[in-house]
């Protein structure tokens, strides 16, 4: 059977329309879907807001300089569970960041046979499924035993550091700062590596041809080629597991010790917005539930500022 080439070409107008039409249809489908997610923040946004108002109302700017959480006398401030959020998600990546970009790496490159890469590639994987409240039983009865341990040494050759101090209840042994940023750490690393292996597999060809062609050696084309080409997705990968660490609830509050104080030793207990909301929020009544709603919204601002920092960051990479 012959095609006429008078057919076809009479044909072609009209796929050229429809095809036309199609992608018209999908940027207005992706339109609606982008201004859809962005509607939903903004509800929980002011929805949390409004429950926050008669704290805001109440306490005011003070409320983020105040460390005194007291319900029976309605004194409430969240200078502790922001110091506590912070810290132990800064914790958290600064241990997880190194590792995670480094077995990324491990993974992307021809470093290792490929039926290795595969089963490493699944468990780095495993772990983002594995439940918040199984490796909060973990850090209890495994991490928390194993860093009690660890800190009498660290202690007694470092105490005289603050961060390695002996804390105010005078024990080394116990729930605290370090358990919980290890706990994050772990948590945020399957997201960190995942990440970064797929902008690292991203990478044109292209670029590691051209800086071998120019006498760089593999270690040269990996940290000053692909990585700087991979960046914006690293800060991405980073950025995505911070939201994450700074929003973890239940492993955090089985293994941070829920201690609305704010001390320079790792060892001591600590805490966070979220732990706070979890354990206070089931018995919450009156202006304490506002008291908890607006250390919710400080939660959502400090996730917002860090994500628009991040954007500034990649921004500034990408013009140079």
């Amino acid at each position: 059977m012959t095609t006429n080439p008078q057919d076809v070409r009479s044909a072609l107008p009209h796929r050229s329309k429809l095809d036309k039409s199609l992608d018209k249809g999908f940027v207005s489908l992706t339109r609606v879907f982008a201004l859809a997610v962005a509607a939903v923040l903004l509800t929980i946004a002011v929805q949390v807001a409004v429950q926050a108002l008669p704290a805001i109302q109440e306490f005011g700017a003070n409320f983020i300089s105040q460390s005194s959480w007291n319900p029976v006398r309605e004194s409430y401030g969240a200078l502790p569970v922001i110091y506590g959020t912070l810290v132990s998600s800064f914790i958290g990546l600064l241990i997880a960041v190194p590792i995670g970009v480094g077995t990324a790496i491990l993974l992307s490159e021809n470093l290792l046979p490929v039926s290795i890469r595969t089963v490493l590639v699944f468990l780095v994987e495993l772990l983002a499924a594995i439940p918040s409240v199984v490796y909060g039983i973990w850090g209890i009865f495994v991490l928390i035993p194993f860093l009690g341990d660890l800190a009498g040494t660290i202690n007694q050759y470092f105490g005289w550091l603050p961060i390695f101090g002996t804390p105010s209840s005078g024990t080394l042994e116990g729930p605290g700062m370090l358990p919980a940023g290890i706990i994050l750490a772990i948590m945020t690393l399957p997201i960190i590596t995942a990440i970064s292996r797929d902008a690292l597999i991203s990478v044109p060809r292209n670029l590691r041809e051209a800086a071998v062609g120019l006498g760089a050696t593999r270690w040269e084309t990996i940290l000053k080629v692909l990585v700087p080409a991979a960046f914006s997705g690293i800060v991405s990968a980073v950025m995505l597991a911070l939201g994450r660490a700074m929003g973890e609830t239940m492993a955090v509050t089985m293994i941070i010790g829920n201690s609305n104080k704010i001390e320079a030793s790792l060892f001591a207990p600590a805490n966070t917005i979220s732990s706070l909301l979890a354990n206070q929020f089931a018995e919450a009544d009156g202006i304490q539930i506002a008291a908890l709603m607006y250390a919710a919204l400080i939660l959502f601002f400090l996730t917002l500022i860090v994500n628009v920092l991040a954007e500034l960051v990649v921004l500034r990479v990408k013009k140079l």
